[in-house]
């Protein structure tokens, strides 16, 4: 049994190697490279030593301390990610304090998509250009090589990751081992350069350089990318695989590999202009630059899978009209794939390959988001920490301010990259963020006006037990946001067709603050007279909800259905903008927007369509 165990977890190391890592195991293609050349310091000694001590210092801190040691701990029923401690975090705040938790984990999320368009587009680049340190004749072969493979990554996600993922365990296993191999050999060259962990080079690199070392951090902090991808993925692989991988094999191949190439600037200052590449020897450059291609889509293909599963949790949670979700795998609930999101990524990374064309321009672009969702996350973790945890507020203050100060320094050297291409993800993140907050302000906007207008449940019931209409064979079942007011789907079927159904289910279907419910606790039974029942089913926000399933569940609490003598009824809202107080008009108009090309609830809640009657309203904002 125990053996059993050793091998399940080193099954989940090495998944977890694949997927979580591939991100942060593909910086070393253009950090270092970009620490010196985009900011004109000069590799000499003393600056080499400076810049790997930052880097160093800067992967303890953050990711080996910050993420490994104490964000992992902040998990939602096992589930990691910003919406997951967001919905942590507010779940046991005061109402007051509420809002700020949301817009706080909102924004994070938003910055997020601003990473998964760059990271492709700066990945499978910069790992194209190692074509030119093998001829620079191929120079012009860089940007439609790097469109194709990006076309042909976003071209197979509709046919899941389970059979492709089975590779990327080996492979980012084979492309660590190389890491440090190269390192190795070139750290037994200049052996010297190991001394670059003692923290006085970076405190005497930051002391001579001032203003030139705070803006070479916009620079280091590209080591860290991908360090929010060991909270976000905690809930495919675990806490214990995660720190496995990171402390076993990511963090000493990648810190090899950084002293490798800081070995070779020692004695080679000119191969500045690609470190990476020019730490293999010539017959090993083409199979380095396949591996690092593959390495590249791995660390795509993680980023790209994260804003599926983040979509799907702003759907559950009310902050993402509905869209189509599809299933690739029949093993793992965690494997989805969403067409929109998908396609729409695709179009936002070509576009940005071809406005960038380089790696080293898009440099400029990238890291506003990672450190502006590493400055939320640290602020979340505090909320957490001392209200979730009831930590003493010295520590819990003390760790924050610890961690925020790094945090703040990254996001300030990196917002001076504002017009150089940082205003990129901003933008996007602004966008996505006026998106979720008007699709949640709408959505209650509109409960509110359908609020005003709706009767009191009790009595309309009474009074119908009472003065019964024409019954008629069968049960409708009615779906409903709200308890206590009666459906303006059952309002309207009385009105047109003077009828009611022997049996009639009010059904109301709710998301909550977790990734999963138990079964056993998922449904709520109700009956409130001889004819009415009310179902409430939750759902978690990592779940699809599905009524077939509630269905089946109904039949433990003595409400048994049959499908071919049940009907659904719906409302399909017609909304109309107005001048009426509630959001800005401009507002008013995209919420009406997405609501119209928003998925059918049909659909979105797997109800049989040859079943489903819908009864349009209109409604006012």
């Amino acid at each position: 049994m125990q053996a059993h165990n050793k091998q399940a977890m080193t099954g989940l190391t090495l998944a977890a190697l694949g997927v979580v890592y591939g991100d942060i195991g593909t910086s070393p293609l253009y950090t270092l490279r970009e620490c010196f050349t985009g900011h004109g310091i000069a590799t000499t000694p003393d600056n080499i030593f400076g810049i790997l001590s930052l880097i160093f210092w800067s992967l303890i801190f953050v990711v080996s301390i910050k993420y490994v040691v104490f964000v992992l701990r902040a998990d939602n029923h096992g589930e990691g990610g910003i919406m997951a401690l967001m919905a942590l975090a507010r779940h046991y705040v005061t109402h007051a304090a509420r809002w700020k938790v949301v817009l706080l984990g909102l924004f994070g999320a938003s910055l997020f998509y601003g990473d998964a368009i760059i990271t492709p587009a700066m990945s499978v680049l910069s790992a194209a250009e190692g074509l030119e340190v093998l001829s620079p004749s191929m120079q012009p072969y860089v940007m439609p090589i790097a469109i194709t493979v990006l076309v042909g990554l976003f071209a197979l996600q509709r046919f899941g990751t389970a059979s492709v993922g089975m590779l990327f365990g080996p492979v980012m296993l084979a492309w660590f081992s190389i890491l440090g191999l190269l390192g190795i050999l070139q750290i037994v060259q200049a052996p010297g350069i190991l001394a670059a962990v003692n923290p006085w080079y970076a405190y005497n690199f930051v002391a001579h350089h001032g203003v030139g070392a705070y803006l070479t951090l916009g620079s280091v902090v590209l080591a860290l990318t991908g360090a929010e991808a060991l909270y976000a993925d905690m809930g495919h692989f675990g806490k214990t695989p995660i720190r496995r991988a990171w402390y076993g094999l990511v963090l000493p191949a990648l810190v090899l590999n950084y002293f490798g190439q800081g070995a070779l600037l020692m004695l080679k200052p000119e191969t500045i202009k690609n470190p990476f590449f020019l730490l293999a020897p010539q017959w090993a450059l083409l199979p380095l630059i396949i591996l690092a291609t593959l390495a590249t889509v791995i660390a795509s293909q993680a980023v790209i899978s994260g804003a599926y599963s983040l979509t799907r949790q702003a759907i559950q949670l009310g902050y993402s009209p509905r869209m189509e979700i599809s299933h690739t795998s029949e093993k793992e609930i965690g494997q989805i794939y969403l067409p929109f999101v998908n396609w729409a990524l695709l179009v936002a990374v070509l576009v940005v390959v071809v406005i960038f064309k380089s790696s080293d321009n898009l440099a400029s672009a990238y890291g506003i988001a990672v450190t502006g969702t590493m400055l939320i996350t640290t602020l979340l973790f505090f909320v957490v920490a001392r209200v979730n945890w009831r930590w003493p507020l010295p520590l819990a203050l003390g760790i924050t301010i610890f961690f925020g100060i790094i945090d703040t320094a990254f996001f300030s050297a990196n917002l001076l990259k504002l017009f150089s291409g940082g205003w990129l993800p901003l933008v996007l993140g602004m966008i996505i963020f006026m998106l979720m907050t008007t699709w949640k302000q709408g959505r209650k906007l509109l409960f509110d006006r359908l609020r005003e207008q709706a009767l009191p449940l009790d009595s309309f019931i009474e009074n119908l037990e009472a003065f019964p209409p024409t019954r008629v064979q069968g049960t409708a079942v009615f779906l409903t946001s709200t308890l206590h007011g009666v459906p303006h789907a059952l309002l309207h079927n009385l009105k047109h067709n003077k009828v009611l159904h022997e049996r009639i289910v009010l059904m109301t279907i709710r998301t909550e603050d977790v990734p999963y419910i138990n079964e056993d606790s998922r449904l709520e039974v109700v009956q409130l007279s001889p004819s009415f029942w009310r179902v409430v089913a939750r759902y978690g926000f990592k779940e699809d909800p599905s009524v077939l399933n509630v269905l089946s569940l109904c039949e433990r609490d003595g409400l048994a259905f049959e499908l071919m003598d049940t009907s659904f009824f719906l409302s399909r809202e017609t909304i109309i903008s107005t001048e009426r107080p509630g959001m800005a008009r401009w507002r008013e108009r995209l919420f009406v927007w997405m609501s119209k090309n928003a998925l059918r609830a049909t659909d979105f809640f797997q109800i049989p369509t040859n079943r489903v009657v819908e009864l349009g309203a209109q409604v006012e904002l």
